[in-house]
């Protein structure tokens, strides 16, 4: 094909997009080389194409080579890996959306736009919706220890620091509670899932509901175990338990494509609205039944 002579602008504009695409194409094909699940590969592996496809494609336009971006290339294969393969690269999708939102705007100097939109957008609606995850499959799971611990233990703890006010009694009785939830929780998904779901899937559901369950016991009662000052616990308890609620859906609104603003407001307005009932309910009974612990 002869190259055609684009605009300054036009040019500029060309060199960013084969950034993009060779930096895809960098990330994704080193992902493919360390993904064992022989699916998740393959469909890794394509995208990796497509992408090399669509950067020979720019340079011909712009006749020149341009080099990944390696701190993309290193951050998203990170994230791929700590926080699961969709998570990353959905991640890394959304990063590509202004370019991609900018190829409308050339089509007609560029008429080979038009496919290279068209399979960008195939990566988010087709390809990556196809990887397959373990830990998206128990994302109720999780849900549903999260919930439940942020919901009882944040009251918990603040009726108890009301209730006791020495961080102390506050920190064993949480973890005693905490703990003891877990397992019932655990207990009742396992028997739950088992009555629709099977042996195999049922035991995988009871241990991520018990894991995230301990996760938020221990990240609620970590500050009555640091400090002495039970009301500067509650408070960063109660931060502690906002926190971990923007992150979990943070995570969650990348993964499974859900409204973050929705999620988050509604579990953080029940756990702390949970806290403070609880809160109020323990100065009660410390002040009607005269106990002083």
């Amino acid at each position: 094909m002869e190259r055609k002579v684009l605009s300054e602008k036009l040019l500029a504009q060309a060199v960013r997009w084969q950034k993009e695409e060779i930096t895809g194409y960098f990330t994704y094909n080193r992902l493919a080389h360390v993904i064992k699940d022989d699916h998740n590969r393959e469909v890794v592996a394509r995208i990796a194409g497509e992408e090399m496809s669509h950067y020979n494609t720019l340079k011909q336009y712009s006749g020149r080579d341009v080099r990944p971006d390696r701190g993309k290339v290193f951050l998203f294969s990170w994230l791929s890996r700590l926080f699961g393969l969709t998570f990353g690269l959905k991640l890394m999708e959304r990063s590509e959306e202004k370019a991609q939102a900018s190829y409308t705007e050339f089509l007609e100097e560029i008429p080979e736009l038009e496919p290279i939109l068209r399979e960008e957008e195939e990566h988010e609606t087709q390809l990556l919706d196809m990887l397959d995850e373990e830990v998206l499959k128990y994302t109720g799971s999780v849900v549903l220890g999260l919930n439940d611990a942020l919901v009882e233990l944040t009251g918990t703890l603040a009726g108890l620091t009301f209730a006791f006010q020495n961080t102390n009694l506050i920190a064993l009785s949480g973890l005693i509670t905490g703990f003891s939830a877990s397992l019932s929780m655990a207990a009742s998904e396992y028997l739950s899932a088992r009555a629709g779901e099977g042996e195999t899937h049922a035991g995988r559901s009871a241990l991520y509901t018990g894991m995230a369950y301990v996760f938020t016991v221990t990240v609620l009662v970590f500050p009555y175990l640091l400090l002495d000052n039970y009301m500067l616990c509650l408070a960063w308890t109660l931060l502690n338990a906002v926190l971990v609620i923007a992150v979990f859906n943070a995570y969650l609104a990348v993964a499974r494509d859900l409204n973050f603003i929705k999620r988050f407001g509604e579990m953080a307005l029940i756990s702390i609205g949970v806290a403070v009932f609880s809160f109020g309910v323990g100065l009660l009974i410390r002040s009607v039944f005269g106990i002083d612990v």
